[in-house]
């Protein structure tokens, strides 16, 4: 699919590099058709990797999209210059007043505070309390699943003995769900966090389906019946160094981290880690950019309510 950026975003080149196809706003501009507008909330310190991994999925499908990227406004960030900022992202003050078709919301390295002590946690519930009204479905990721949870369904998060860190083997618990159609009957997840959601809080909200599950990992994915609100409590999106550099800096912290899970081969953190969660990382994406977010919104996008019903 054509994903619309601006040519000098950094993400740019390396899609080029990859041979995903890449439009600028001028070839968009010539074709008749309206994209996809998916609003992306960066909350990740390390937000150009983010950006060019979730573009990278997004990527994959017939459909023209045209990413807006977000970031809060009340959080400086340490990692991302400002300038790069001020070039490519918005907040959320700047697009209120818009439609979108679909946002995801990232994970984010504040798992272990409570909530309401995150600096941007207002922001971010007036985010997800807009997004009702003016967003067709959103999809969130790791910390960002448990704060939606949290927001939507007052669901908490637990602090865990120890980091979930590693690939874990992941089974469907809905064969007919539309967002893992295609998907083998075992498939591979990254997590990296050290809090999780339980299983029996999910189990006893009446609004949610639980869609995926792993013996080591918990639970994985859940959703609204809708599918208006899909959590995703790992890391699909992640290349196939992500957890190496992520163990390396551990490490090189002095955090006693142990060597992610099923990651390297004969547990060498020398040797090259088997990338085996990409095709599912891609067919996740597409299945929701797909079924949830192109079948399910409307053309005219001021008519963005919450009155559809996307079969499940």
């Amino acid at each position: 699919m054509p994903i619309k950026i601006p040519n000098d975003l950094p993400a740019a080149e390396t899609l080029h590099k990859e041979h995903v196809f890449v439009m600028n706003e001028n070839m968009a501009f010539h074709q008749d058709i309206r994209p996809l507008k998916i609003a992306i909330m960066n909350l990740m310190p390390t937000k150009i990797i983010t950006e060019t991994q979730l573009l990278r999925l997004l990527s994959n499908s017939p459909l023209q999209v045209e990413p807006t990227l977000l970031h809060p406004a009340t959080h400086v960030s340490k990692n991302t210059s400002l300038n790069h900022l001020n070039t490519f992202y918005l907040t959320l003050d700047d697009v209120k007043d818009q439609k979108f078709d679909g946002l995801i919301i990232t994970g984010a390295p504040v798992e272990q505070m409570p909530f309401e002590e995150v600096g941007y946690w207002d922001e971010l519930c007036r985010l997800m309390e807009w997004s009702r009204k003016n967003v067709t479905t959103t999809f969130h990721i790791c910390w960002g699943a448990q704060a939606g949870l949290y927001y939507h369904y007052g669901i908490d998060k637990y602090q865990m003995d120890k980091k979930l860190f590693g690939i874990f083997e992941h089974k469907s618990h809905n064969r007919v769900a539309r967002l893992l159609r295609g998907f083998d009957d075992c498939f591979y997840v990254p997590h990296s966090r050290y809090t999780g959601v339980r299983m029996e809080d999910v189990e006893k909200e009446p609004q949610l389906d639980i869609l995926a599950t792993s013996d080591e990992a918990g639970l994985c994915i859940c959703a609204s019946h809708d599918r208006r609100q899909i959590f995703m409590m790992g890391h699909l999106e992640y290349d196939r160094d992500t957890l190496k550099l992520e163990y390396e800096r551990d490490i090189a912290k002095g955090l006693d981290t142990a060597m992610p899970q099923n990651y390297f081969p004969g547990n060498d953190p020398t040797a090259k880690p088997c990338f085996k969660w990409k095709s599912h990382a891609y067919l996740l994406y597409a299945n929701w950019l797909n079924y949830y977010v192109y079948q399910a919104t409307p053309y005219d996008m001021s008519d963005i309510n919450m009155d559809f019903k996307p079969r499940r």
